[in-house]
């Protein structure tokens, strides 16, 4: 092939085509082509026979998927005692409008299944529309990460962000608000997301302690194991930095010298904006 023009039209021609696809690339991404994204391998697809709840579905060959790095409002599911949460039902709707009967993809990031057999997936459907996503865009699901999953959390975490803000589906109601540190004690048990200011921190013989409060005793706290603190240094997060910071915390509620979240990987806490 001929190449017409100087060396200057050369390269503007080269940067032309390479802005291309780049934008190309860009839209295979955000289209939901799992395949193209960095951390995620495709795993097959299956027909969507059964929806289970909000976040979990069968497939034709008998396989059940958790939509993994999500939460959706529970139903009780024959647990006696367990009320049904609030907009369980629209989420579980949303999920059968979105797959049931639908040829689904599986894409993972991390573990594959879980301790129940069931396997821990992205879904995105024949249109490339990420399951996941538009639960969080719809406001019918809260980021759920696993320290050996936390594929696509940046994203989620910005869906989430962007819904909370625009005052959508579980973002209307109370019961699923962000808890102040002062609130904690009131949920234990529950997962909850909890925003506060970071009192003090510390590392005592290699655990570290993220308090809101002057009495660590009663006062909500955040703890860090020694082992998952080796995730932190490896993605050069160090969380005894954070006192006076603002963050936001997600994790399940415990109470030991008053409230706590014992914290696993560092995409369970977010550093806010002042």
């Amino acid at each position: 092939m001929k190449l017409i023009g100087g060396p200057r039209e050369h390269f503007a021609r080269a940067r032309q085509v390479g802005w291309y696809l780049g934008l190309a690339a860009l839209a295979l991404l955000f289209h939901g082509g799992a395949w193209a994204e960095p951390g995620l391998t495709q795993g097959g697809s299956g027909v969507v026979r059964e929806v289970v709840d909000g976040d979990t579905l069968v497939l034709e060959d008998g396989t059940t998927v958790r939509l993994v790095g999500i939460m959706t409002p529970k139903l009780p599911l024959g647990r006696p005692g367990f009320p049904t949460e609030p907009l369980a039902r629209d989420a579980k709707a949303a999920l059968e409008a979105l797959t049931l009967g639908r040829r689904v993809t599986l894409s993972y990031g991390g573990r594959r299944t879980d301790r129940y057999g069931r396997a821990l997936a992205h879904i995105q459907d024949e249109d490339g529309l990420w399951i996941q996503g538009e639960l969080l865009r719809r406001g019918l699901a809260r980021v759920y990460t696993f320290s050996d999953n936390t594929a696509r959390s940046a994203r989620m975490l910005a869906l989430e962000d962007e819904t909370r803000r625009a005052g959508g589906g579980v973002w209307t109601l109370d019961y699923y608000h962000v808890l102040t540190p002062e609130e904690t004690g009131a949920a234990i048990g529950s997962f909850q997301l909890v925003e506060g200011r970071v009192v003090d921190a510390a590392k005592v013989r290699g655990r570290a302690y993220l308090n809101f409060g002057p009495d660590y005793r009663t006062d909500f706290t955040i703890t860090i194991s020694p082992k998952d603190m080796r995730r932190f240094r490896r993605a050069g997060f160090d969380p005894t930095s954070l006192g006076g910071r603002r963050v936001r915390v997600r994790g399940w509620l415990k109470s030991l010298n008053g409230p706590m979240i014992e914290v696993t990987h560092p995409e369970q806490i977010e550093v806010l904006e002042e």
